[in-house]
């Protein structure tokens, strides 16, 4: 009887993905979804390229405060970012939080003890978000890449999903007061094997590399009526 209940359990991950909770389901479709899909006319293209299972480290431009939500529902599985320890410790919000993905980091830790805590939650399976520049761009493009996605790719083994988030920065950029409601669009490419080593040189390379994917969907633009989903 166990057999039968952990072969229809993979049978259901392998085809369905990974188990969602109910709060990040609510958190998704009844707020982050309405206002992606409707008020900024929201669309994705390449959702064949992510991975339903496993651990995996999304890696897209950072234009706006807008990113971490949109990216964290639009790829048909959760992704996780790190957020502030005190957050959980507001009741409530402690909860949202984390059922929708966010893992503690200290603030003013060490990229050490970031690097670690990203490594924890990748262990167990699951997808991060790391914004390759680490801060807002104000022309929404990957300008000065850090490296910190590749060494976490390299001390997991997991895959590298290089997504472009189009437009963010017009929406609602580093300078913006208001809320601009123009379409932000995804692309996804394919995912990237993760680096050999943990070598600089092989950490840079890969870093380049998803640097040259997402600036290269960048310039695609928004998506063409033939690609929207």
């Amino acid at each position: 009887m166990i057999a039968l209940i952990r072969l229809r359990n993979k049978i259901k991950q392998k085809f369905f993905g990974e188990k969602q909770g109910l709060i990040y389901l609510l958190v998704s479709y009844l707020l982050v979804f309405p206002i992606f899909r409707i008020a900024f006319r929201g669309r994705t293209f390449g959702n064949c390229n992510v991975p339903k299972l496993g651990p995996l480290v999304v890696v897209a431009n950072h234009g706006s405060d807008l990113d971490p939500p949109i990216l964290g529902h639009a790829l048909g599985r959760s992704v996780s970012f790190m957020a502030k320890k005190e957050l959980f410790a507001i009741p409530i919000l402690a909860q949202i939080i984390r059922a929708c993905g966010a893992y503690p980091v200290k603030r003013g830790s060490s990229d050490r003890n970031a690097i670690r805590a990203a490594s924890n939650v990748l262990a167990q399976g699951k997808a991060i978000g790391v914004f390759l520049d680490g801060t807002r761009q104000e022309n929404g493009r990957v300008n000065n890449p850090m490296p910190g996605a590749a060494l976490l790719a390299a001390r997991s083994g997991a895959h590298l999903l290089p997504v472009a988030i189009i437009n963010s920065n017009k929406a609602f950029g580093r300078k913006s007061k208001w809320l601009r409601f123009v379409p932000i669009h995804l692309r996804i490419g394919p995912p990237v094997p993760p680096p050999l080593s943990r070598k600089k040189s092989e950490l840079e390379e890969t870093t380049k590399k998803l640097q040259s994917i997402i600036n290269q969907m960048l310039d695609k633009g928004p998506l063409a009526q033939k690609e929207l989903l």
